[in-house]
């Protein structure tokens, strides 16, 4: 009794197969840097405030310009891209920003993509204040009056001096310096030091 022929061996074909696949997939990785973007490039990775600031409360906003002026609550809006390097750095200050005017203002970041060009905008839409350069930050006291209106980085303390003025806060040089104090792993009070 003979045994029946084999069949031509294709082992050898897919050796070669993965073999060359992960000859493609190491040179790849090894042209290709470890991150694609990072906070000195202007290359996208994400939600700004998410990623640089570590803060997914301020976007979407708590409420629309609109819905601000009918509180008549002061706003701070920010236009930012999360592909530029400025606004990545900026999110940090912004962030900050919420943490002592949060609960009393209304933060509105703008995605500066998200404005749709019109001829004339309306006082409550955020176009009407987009003046074409990120980041830019608009603070308008309760009464919608436009109080300060920069372009590029700010500086805390320059915001800061002007959101005292809407509060009718002390000056910084007089008040006191509060200090976050941690009372558990996830709850901070601002106490004097």
């Amino acid at each position: 009794m003979s045994l029946p022929p084999t069949p031509p061996r294709r082992s050898s074909w897919l050796t070669g197969f993965i073999t060359l696949c992960l000859l493609l997939c190491l040179g790849w990785s090894l042209f290709v840097p470890s991150a694609w973007a990072g906070v000195d490039d202007d290359r996208l990775d994400g939600n700004i405030f998410v990623v640089y600031a570590g803060n997914g409360s301020l976007v979407p906003p708590r409420l629309t310009l609109a819905e601000s002026f009918e509180r008549r609550l002061p706003v701070i809006l920010v236009y930012y891209l999360d592909d530029s390097r400025d606004c990545k750095e900026y999110a940090f200050i912004v962030s900050r920003m919420q943490e002592f005017y949060g609960r009393a203002a209304s933060i509105i970041p703008i995605s500066a993509d998200s404005i749709v060009p019109q001829r004339k905008y309306a006082k409550t839409d955020p176009g009407y204040y987009y003046k074409g350069i990120v980041p830019q930050t608009v603070i308008l006291d309760a009464q919608g009056k436009q109080v300060f209106n920069a372009q590029g980085v700010v500086k805390f303390e320059a915001a800061d001096d002007v959101l005292r003025k809407v509060f009718d806060l002390l000056p910084r040089e007089q008040s006191v310096e509060l200090k976050p104090r941690a009372f558990n792993e996830f709850n901070s009070e601002l106490v004097e030091q």
